[in-house]
């Protein structure tokens, strides 16, 4: 995780000491299932409460010196409880028991902390959409003038895959929120069934229905790559503004702070910076999916090669999302929309934008396809106003025309936000 691209919220759940203290939490979760079970003294509990918590630097060294995590964190700890209580703490788990169990709790955390940041993102684009929908602008494809459509409708269309992709990730959130108490292998053999059910209760998280002694990696990689989705779908979003930013263009600008300097040498310089941040930490993301695909396969009831790879994969794409798409919502909503740019730049390629009404008239009038389509693009490319003239082609782009191009603005706007509720 790397701080510059995460949000204080983030870093705080995803951070070591948060990881130690749910580390903390599912051992006392266990020994209180002990004792409504019967099976352990309360006053055991009661010194497990009670006793202080170790340092970062007092695991981590425990840890080097035995190269185990969960032992170095029980061998910091244990000490600062009474003797025969700490004998019973971790009474029948083996590690991934504590491990996956608290993992599932954090990633929990911070999944809904992510969900919340989309919710936020799509009521910006829902803000913009309805500020821009009947605001007219050149319709692109391949990077060349097409046809007119609107501000509104262009953002529209990636609010949508938006929406889709945190329908994705919700369930892949759901997915990974599981744990296991089940043992060596996860058999089961030390420990009574209804101790898991008691402890991932209280916890707040569900079970792995059969556990190989770890769960499944499967969840995890499905996280992994729907947050590479949300990533994907807020680098398409800033690929948009960064093409909308570029000098020739210039219908969009970022906000800036009061004191923004775009470049060394030249003052003129307004870099869409921002977006072309959002666009390289979608390329780190889809790495990471990658990665959390590769540890899938353990060997037999687990491995661990898994644990380098979660430690930075997990870490790193849910930060970085989610500092995306609170990053994307900022940017939307202080978005310099240049309107009467958008519309010089409608005008200024009004000619060619008629070509299809063009064509089927010529079609209407007798011509064959083929006749009319070079009939049209011969006008077209010639630049003479008299010749497309003639064709049924105008370079004034009046507002009864851009009417006409757009018969169906208020229906898909309807049907568009209905979708996005």
């Amino acid at each position: 995780m790397i701080e510059r691209y995460a949000t204080a919220a983030m870093a705080e759940i995803l951070g070591d000491e948060r990881r130690y203290a749910v580390w903390r939490r599912v051992e006392e979760a266990v020994c209180a299932a002990y004792v409504d079970l019967g099976l352990m003294d309360r006053r055991i509990l009661e010194d497990v409460r009670a006793s202080a918590s170790p340092g970062l630097e007092q695991i981590r060294a425990e840890e080097i010196s035995r190269d185990h995590e969960v032992l170095g964190f029980l061998a910091a700890w244990t000490p600062l409880i009474s003797a025969d209580s700490a004998a019973q703490v971790h009474r029948g788990l083996t590690s991934y028991d504590l491990v996956d169990t608290a993992q599932a709790v954090i990633l929990q955390e911070a999944g809904r902390l992510l969900l919340r940041g989309c919710e936020d993102l799509l009521a910006a684009f829902r803000e913009r959409i309805t500020r821009h929908w009947a605001t007219p602008c050149l319709g692109r494809t391949h990077g060349m003038a097409a046809q007119p459509t609107t501000f509104g409708h262009r953002l529209g269309t990636i609010a949508l895959e938006l929406r889709r992709a945190v329908a994705v990730l919700a369930a892949a959130v759901e997915a990974v929120s599981v744990g296991t108490i089940s043992g060596a292998v996860g058999t089961y053999v030390e420990l009574p069934l209804e101790l898991e059910s008691a402890v991932l209760d209280e916890l707040g998280v569900g079970r792995e229905p059969l556990a190989s002694q770890v769960v499944g990696r499967d969840r995890h990689a499905q996280l992994v790559t729907a947050l590479a989705l949300v990533s994907a779908v807020v680098e398409h979003l800033a690929v948009d503004m960064r093409l909308l930013s570029q000098t020739g263009v210039e219908e969009v600008e970022e906000p800036r702070p009061a004191m923004y300097q775009g470049s060394s040498i030249m003052p003129h310089k307004h870099n869409p910076t921002g977006s072309e941040r959002l666009c390289g930490l979608a390329r780190i993301v889809r790495g990471h999916a990658v990665a959390a695909l590769e540890t899938v396969a353990l060997w037999n009831e687990r491995d661990l090669s898994n644990s380098s790879v979660e430690r930075i994969a997990l870490r790193d794409a849910l930060s970085i999302v989610e500092y995306q798409v609170t990053f994307a919502a900022r940017m939307l909503r202080g978005l310099e929309v240049r309107e009467d740019v958008m519309l010089a730049n409608l005008r200024h390629a009004a000619a060619r934008l008629g070509s299809p009404q063009a064509m089927t008239a010529l079609i209407d009038g007798g011509l064959s396809r083929e006749d009319a389509y070079r009939r049209v693009q011969a006008a077209v490319d010639s630049g003479d106003a008299e010749r497309t003239a003639a064709v049924g082609l105008t370079d004034v782009l009046t507002e009864s025309e851009l009417r006409r191009m757009l018969p169906h603005r208020d229906e898909l706007y309807e049907r568009m936000m209905k979708e996005l509720a």
